[in-house]
């Protein structure tokens, strides 16, 4: 049942049922085929230089890594021996070039690696790469990974799909990812959360449309922990940008509620700001303006987004269960026959797409899945 717009800012306990585990099992790394390496080459985002993770784990050492407060941040950074130290440094500088200029190694000839952290509760142990200007002491970060299909899949749908655009190559079986900058989400909740009720219908509005986005495109565990708010200074007010950093669900999971941030009890405050502030018609509005930009983007995208759906629906992401189910409750939750010849997790998103392309209704009309009912 949707809130009482005329008593919206009455107490919400039990009204609304997100889940603290959505997913309680590893996921698979899943190889890129030949077609889809064809893809990313035709799109320039293979390349043969660079760092390879595995250069990256042959540490010798590695120191617990602290917050400022002094909280556990469950990374560590790693050493490496002194023979090393300096061939794995250069190769850094000059995937930090390749990544950011083109290659151009006159661009990162004043930069230096700072340290080199291990994420130790990631399921496919990540690295973080803090790189600086030792001119003016600036720092960015990269990350570099091991490769995963349906990691790549979301960073190119994000690119293609979202407001924002993703920076990132292959080498071998190596993923380079830029940083996305933004407020980590739990830290935003902790530290950031609006207390004017205009900012709070913004940030309302922003995760109602994020939620809508994730659905739509099937990207999946979408907690505090794996996407960022990025906040923008407007006229008079704050404008709020939600983005993902963690592609690994990329339409994978077998079950519906994995592709709803709404579902996701760490996501909380969010879900209240929603329930406080927006009318099932507001949300109604906002998915379908997040819809129209969505076609938008994959009319502009020059084909790109059809030479992805090309490769991604004949490509195997998930197992055969779980795209038998998930498609047995997207055909359910859009009452659309057309999900029934999906054979393939490509073909689910696919078909999800071609419904915005369509101008179908938007995917939750009742306003259910904004607040987990």
């Amino acid at each position: 049942m949707p809130p009482d717009p005329t008593n919206r800012k009455r107490s919400t306990s039990g009204r609304h049922r997100p889940v603290k585990n959505l997913i309680s099992k590893k996921k698979p790394i899943f190889q890129l085929s030949d077609f889809f390496k064809d893809y990313l080459k035709r799109y320039n985002r293979i390349e043969q230089s660079g760092i390879r993770y595995e250069d990256l784990m042959r540490y010798d050492n590695e120191v617990p890594l602290y917050d400022e407060e002094g909280t556990d941040t469950f990374w560590s950074t790693v050493l490496y021996p002194a023979t090393e130290q300096r061939e794995i440094h250069d190769k850094l500088r000059e995937t930090y070039a390749i990544l950011k200029a083109d290659g151009d190694l006159d661009a990162v000839k004043h930069l230096y690696i700072d340290r080199v952290d291990l994420c130790l509760y990631g399921n496919t142990l990540p690295l973080r790469v803090r790189i600086v200007n030792a001119l003016n002491e600036n720092f960015d970060y990269f990350y570099v990974k091991r490769i995963d299909a349906n990691r790549i899949y979301g960073l190119e749908l994000e690119h293609i799909l979202s407001p924002s655009r993703i920076n990132y190559y292959v080498r071998e079986n190596t993923l380079i990812e830029e940083h996305i900058i933004g407020i980590p989400a739990d830290v935003f909740i902790r530290e950031t959360m609006p207390t004017h009720t205009f900012d709070q219908v913004r940030l309302a509005k922003e995760f109602a449309k994020f939620n809508e986005r994730c659905f739509v495109r099937l990207l999946g565990d979408m907690h505090t922990g794996n996407f960022v708010v990025d906040v923008r200074r407007d006229f008079e007010k704050w404008h709020y940008t939600m983005r993902p950093i963690d592609f690994d669900q990329q339409s994978h999971h077998w079950r519906k509620q994995v592709y709803l941030p709404a579902f996701y009890s760490q996501n909380g405050p969010f879900i209240k700001v929603g329930i406080d502030h927006l009318d099932p018609e507001n949300v109604v509005q906002y998915q379908k303006e997040e819809r129209a930009m969505i076609a938008n983007r994959v009319r502009v995208s020059h084909g790109r987004f059809d030479a992805l759906m090309d490769v991604m629906r004949e490509d195997i992401i998930s197992n055969d269960e779980f795209t038998d189910r998930l498609r047995d409750q997207l055909q359910l939750h859009y009452e659309d026959e057309g999900f029934s010849d999906c054979q393939t997790m490509g073909d689910l998103v696919h078909r999800s797409i071609h419904r915005i392309l369509d101008h179908d209704e938007p995917a939750t009309p009742d306003f259910g899945h904004f607040w987990g009912s």
